[in-house]
């Protein structure tokens, strides 16, 4: 277990439960557990997985990294087939029973007042043990993607889901979710990105600047979408965030180099690898062009800034591109017509700020501060029933 003092003077404590697929479960997790913690509540944030094992870790998260980038099509057809009803039911059974003996060890040690959770494959061990009465805790399911898969859903034992989009909502209400539980106040991000944040060392440019992502792994069609920018005829700055992926960084890097040598001329290109700086890097940025994580599109919104999608992981990304074209707030473009599609926002900048003002019609129930209310009010219930 996690070597973590539980203060009695606190108002009380919260268990975040979440899994390192990915960073944009944990990053959810750690802006809940900063904003609970400012308003007195001692909060622990504990990823299952680990506690069970090195090897089922490993499995969960070194398994998830491997389907994601070197078998998408598979990891795809993995994630559509187990968003049936009755595989979900089947496989979720099998997971939870490995997480919730975990899940209530973890209860017995920190006491919490409320459990929640940002990883869809952690929903299953939780409400099975409110379901055989092992715990009686309020629960929070955070949908960190824009459509929910079957594993975030359990139609009795969680109390509240928070949610990115009214379309997020809409379809846990078509799969039987009483609207009551559900609040579109928007995926968890840093408080940071509902601010202007530019300092000193990121200054907005004249010229048009693109930010290009592709996610904590660095996707290396990256390379491709690189490629294209650099062949728009016009000009613009662009900044290239490669997360920890040193060598689709070093190979990005060389390309500059080649480039400068032949002269750039109307293009300025800065190569980042894993940077802390997103919120400021995103207020300086005109467009971003990047694969649809729930975590950076959610940023993304927050800042209306307008996406551009070349790629995206199959599954929930896939699903997330959807739900952003239908809102008007992101372009979906094949890499090779990039270069024509990006002249084209240059030209006509009144394209960019009709995604904007979509955009603000998809955030305009966002809030953070609600989503900790709602924490709160739940905790507030449970100690009183107590």
């Amino acid at each position: 277990m996690c070597d973590i003092v539980i203060e009695n003077e606190k108002l009380g404590n919260v268990l975040i439960l979440t899994a390192s697929t990915g960073q944009g479960h944990n990053a959810a997790a750690d802006s809940l557990k900063k904003e609970l913690e400012a308003s007195g509540y001692n909060v622990v944030k504990i990823e299952p997985y680990k506690e069970m094992g090195t090897s089922v870790d490993a499995f969960m998260a070194d398994g998830y990294k491997l389907l994601a980038t070197k078998m998408p099509r598979l990891y795809g057809t993995l994630y559509k087939l187990t968003n049936y009803d009755t595989l979900s039911t089947k496989i979720s059974k099998i997971l939870m029973k490995s997480v919730a003996k975990t899940v209530q060890e973890l209860c017995e040690v920190y006491k919490p007042d409320l459990i929640i959770s940002t990883h869809p494959l952690l929903v299953g061990g939780v409400a099975s043990l409110k379901e055989e009465g092992l715990i009686d805790l309020p629960f929070i399911s955070v949908i960190t993607d824009l459509l929910p898969h079957m594993a975030y859903v359990d139609k009795l034992y969680v109390d509240a889901y928070i949610t990115g989009t009214q379309q997020t909502a809409d379809e846990l209400i078509n799969r039987g979710i009483e609207s009551e539980k559900i609040h579109v106040y928007g995926i968890p991000i840093k408080r940071e990105f509902e601010n202007k944040t530019i300092s000193e060392s990121f200054s907005k440019d004249s010229r048009f600047t693109i930010l290009l992502m592709g996610g904590s792994m660095g996707l290396s069609s990256m390379k491709k979408a690189f490629k294209h920018i650099m062949n728009v005829d016009r000009t613009l700055k662009l900044i290239a965030v490669c997360g920890n992926n040193e060598s689709l960084k070093e190979s990005l890097e060389k390309k500059v180099v080649l480039i400068t040598e032949q002269g750039l001329n109307n293009k300025t290109v800065e190569i980042l690898g894993f940077t802390n700086n997103i919120a400021e890097l995103m207020d300086i940025s005109d467009v971003i062009i990047t694969k649809p994580g729930g975590i950076t599109v959610s940023e993304a919104l927050t800042k209306k800034i307008p996406m551009i999608i070349p790629f995206y992981i199959p599954g929930q990304e896939e699903e997330n591109t959807e739900v952003l074209l239908e809102a008007g707030a992101a372009i979906e473009v094949d890499v090779k017509d990039m270069e024509e599609k990006i002249a084209y926002l240059i030209d006509n900048p009144e394209e960019l700020i009709k995604m904007k003002e979509s955009i603000g019609k998809v955030t305009r129930t966002h809030s953070l501060d609600n989503t900790v209310s709602l924490a709160i009010s739940l905790i507030t219930k449970y100690n009183e029933r107590k």
